[in-house]
Order: C-alpha cells, then structure tokens, then sequence
C-alpha cells in the first residue's frame, strides 16, 4: 500500500508542512485582487515566515513539486466551491497505479487506491494517519477511506477519483480563499513518543490525537501564547501568528465574504 520511493521523496519535501487557515485571512487582508496565492508567493512566504497554508494552497504546491520531479498527478476535492470544500492530489507510479496524496487532512504517507493492483490491501493500514488505522474501500470512481481510531472510534471518508480540470480547480481555490471561517484552524503532524501524532488548534481549543487517545489541552491561553504555542510546535514566525490570529480575534473575520 505504500507508494513507491520516487513519489515518496517529493512527499517528503513537505513533511513539516501544517494545514492552516491562518495564511489565508492573513493574505486575504492584503486585498491583492487574487486570494489564491501562486507557487512564488508561497514560496517566498515559507521562505520568510515559515508559513504553508490550507488544503488548496497545500495541493497546489505538491502538483507543482510533482511535475518538477516528472511524476504524473492530477488535483482531487469535494465540496468545491463551499465552505466545505476539500482538495488533495492523485500521484501515477511508473505502472500506472494511482496513490492518495492528502497534505490538507496531515496523511503521514501517501496510500494505494488502486484495488486490482497486487499490492493493494484491504485489511487496516497503519503508518499512513496520524494516531489511526486506515482502511481503503474503492468502489468505482470513488473510494472511502475508513478511520479506526483508539477506543473503538470509526469514521469515514469519501473521496472522488476523477480529475479536476485545473482552470476549474483554480476558481475553486480561489473561492476558498475569498470565503473566510470566523475563527481560526491549525493542524501539524509533530513527534510523539514512537510515532507521529497529530495536534490540532481549532476555534481557540487545542487538542493532541495520539495511539493513546485524545488529550486536549488547557485553554483560555492569549493570543500570545497561541503564538508561542504554535511557533514552537511548527516553526512560524512569531509575529506573523500574533497578525494573523488578531484578525479572528478582532471579529473582523465576519466580514470576508466575497
């Protein structure tokens, strides 16, 4: 189920990349006419500020890498053009077999979708999710992603196979970015133990999903201490995060609709 080392090593360039809504409201009060920010942009701002972005931001610059590396993919999602809009990237192996390619929900790995390959499993993956066992149910041109978490805890996922034209998925992108949630999210995957876990800051609550479970944190910490917090766990620039989370917690957020 693992994909191979070639689509592998371009996965790795962005190990220590989060998911984040924190660059979108920063850059959408920049009011440049176009939200979306293009690969220089992105670059330049990790570069400056240590900063990646959310699930378009993230797909769009992996698709970027991918090509780089003469490795075929093409861009996935749901929901687009709403609030609840996902988009991750389908990679092709040499043979032709497809892999999910998921930095917006923090994947540690890249997984086989493919069920009529050899190497494809249906029993429960681990090393692909933070602090999950995974298991891949394809049907068609759609296949669910099935999550055993400690305790017992199920979920699923579905994702669609077909590409997405990339002018469409780029208005999509740029919808996103125009459409700004009233308070912040940030998720990372950091080290825990003997694994990777993942931390997640959402609506000013933070919580840590490990193979032992759920830990949430203390809250009511200032916007300061979020920055201290994040800065340490991800490596942002402190003043960046102070910026970008004083524009949710002015409540000016409300306003970012397009």
């Amino acid at each position: 189920m693992q994909a191979p080392k070639q689509i592998l090593t371009t996965w790795r360039k962005f190990d220590d990349f989060p998911m984040e809504t924190l660059s979108k409201a920063w850059f959408y009060e920049k009011k440049r006419p176009n939200r979306q920010r293009d690969i220089t942009e992105m670059k330049k701002h990790r570069s400056q500020y240590g900063i990646a972005g959310n699930c378009f931001d993230l797909s769009i610059w992996l698709l970027d890498e991918f090509s780089k590396d003469g490795i075929e993919a093409y861009p996935i999602g749901h929901g687009l053009k709403t609030n609840s809009a996902h988009a991750a990237v389908i990679a092709i192996d040499e043979n032709g077999r497809r892999y999910l390619c998921d930095l917006g929900d923090q994947w540690i790995n890249p997984i086989l979708i493919d069920s009529n390959s050899e190497d494809y499993s249906n029993e429960k993956q681990s090393g692909f999710f933070p602090a999950a066992d995974v298991e891949v149910i394809p049907a068609g041109q759609i296949f669910d992603i099935v999550y055993y978490r400690p305790n017992g805890k199920r979920s699923q996922q579905t994702y669609h196979t077909e590409p997405i034209e990339t002018a469409f998925f780029l208005e999509a992108a740029e919808w996103s970015q125009r459409n700004v949630k009233p308070t912040p999210l940030f998720e990372c995957r950091i080290p825990y133990k003997s694994e990777i876990a993942h931390w997640e800051f959402d609506n000013w609550k933070s919580c840590l999903s490990t193979s032992e479970g759920l830990f949430h944190e203390t809250t009511g910490q200032t916007v300061e201490d979020w920055a201290d917090k994040i800065s340490l766990l991800a490596g942002y620039d402190k003043q960046f995060l102070i910026e970008a989370l004083e524009i949710y917690k002015g409540g000016t957020i409300w306003c970012m609709r397009e």
